[in-house]
């Protein structure tokens, strides 16, 4: 699966690069949710940006592509933090702690700004505009090297389940699986999006539906405080390689389509 950051990442990197149109980037939000506002976090980054404050009436992202516009964003990047890991934030503040409650956020390092989603109704997601307060390099993690990690991890997570017997507890286990990857969201991509980066996003989507089904118990099931902790030590580290593999999927991404749109200039 992807996610709403990811989506905005690639289509405003395209934008900015001339690839793809303001609307294209509009509609490609569509699948997450049918509204979409814009806020900023604090005031003095609304005056800058020309956009509401916290407690002003929020603004449709269309003045979210013009303040980008205006300040000559650059790519931007997908960060994926969870706690203890909030690398490319700019460290401790408001969005990090935003960032690390939705599970993700856009970081663009050339404004020096981080944009989080939050789902705050039914089919409306709000994003939250932060100054990034200090520019830190995230970690570059190579595709090659993401994928080859996911593979493993695809095997991993197949002999966790084994090891955690939820197969035996869950007999449909294999369907449970199928249908958590069929309720995902297919997000639309630019043309020329590189057919690797797709692969890994959708490996990564694979993995993720096989670790929701090992991380809950089996219906009418439960497990033991020390069952559960076995647990959630051993998928750790495969949900790490997910998260990896869909920021270098998103940074390749990125990366090529920009390429691709300077070449044809």
């Amino acid at each position: 699966m992807s996610c709403p950051s990811a989506t905005l990442v690639v289509w405003t990197s395209a934008w900015l690069h001339g690839a793809a149109a303001a609307d294209d980037v509009l509609d490609a939000l569509q699948i997450w949710a049918e509204l979409h506002e814009v806020v900023a976090d604090d005031d003095g980054t609304a005056t800058a940006l020309d956009l509401p404050g916290p407690d002003e009436m929020p603004a449709a992202p269309a003045m979210l592509l013009a303040a980008l516009r205006r300040t000559q964003a650059g790519d931007g990047r997908l960060v994926l933090p969870v706690p203890g890991d909030t690398r490319g934030l700019g460290g401790n503040g408001p969005l990090s702690a935003t960032a690390v409650r939705a599970g993700q956020a856009v970081v663009l390092p050339d404004a020096g700004l981080g944009i989080v989603p939050r789902l705050v109704a039914d089919q409306v997601i709000r994003w939250t505009v932060f100054d990034l307060p200090e520019i830190t390099p995230p970690e570059h993690i190579p595709l090659g090297e993401a994928e080859h990690a996911l593979a493993g991890a695809m095997r991993e997570a197949a002999s966790t389940l084994v090891d955690l017997d939820v197969a035996r507890h869950r007999p449909n286990v294999r369907k449970e699986i199928e249908a958590v990857i069929a309720s995902q969201p297919l997000p639309a991509w630019p043309n020329g999006m590189p057919p690797r980066s797709l692969r890994v996003l959708q490996r990564a989507a694979e993995v993720a539906a096989i670790l929701e089904v090992a991380s809950g118990d089996a219906p009418g099931g439960a497990m033991s405080a020390s069952a559960t902790r076995a647990r959630e030590e051993a998928l750790r580290p495969l949900i790490d390689a997910v998260r990896r593999a869909r920021c270098a999927a998103v940074d390749e991404a990125v990366r090529v389509l920009g390429e691709h749109a300077n070449k044809s200039r």
